[in-house]
């Protein structure tokens, strides 16, 4: 992995604004979204390295069925 994941989160920002934004995200946020007639359809990671490389990986869930999932990975550099 690269060396940014150690820096997070920013003990710098980490508490700013919990009491507010806490409560939120546990009630809203995440990974899989699975309830009756909706749902999470598609996850995206981005990554970029320090050098501006780029690697988009989009997971997309094939005829609204939850065991088919179709992976596409994209890697390209940002021009500077």
């Amino acid at each position: 992995f690269p060396t940014f994941f150690s820096q997070l989160p920013d003990p710098a920002i980490e508490d700013q604004g919990k009491d507010y934004i806490r409560p939120i995200l546990n009630k809203y946020a995440a990974l899989c979204v699975r309830c009756p007639n909706y749902g999470t359809r598609t996850n995206t990671v981005v990554l970029i390295d320090s050098e501006g490389r780029v690697t988009f990986t989009e997971r997309n869930m094939i005829d609204a069925d939850v065991n088919q999932w179709q992976t596409s990975t994209y890697e390209f550099k940002l021009h500077s």
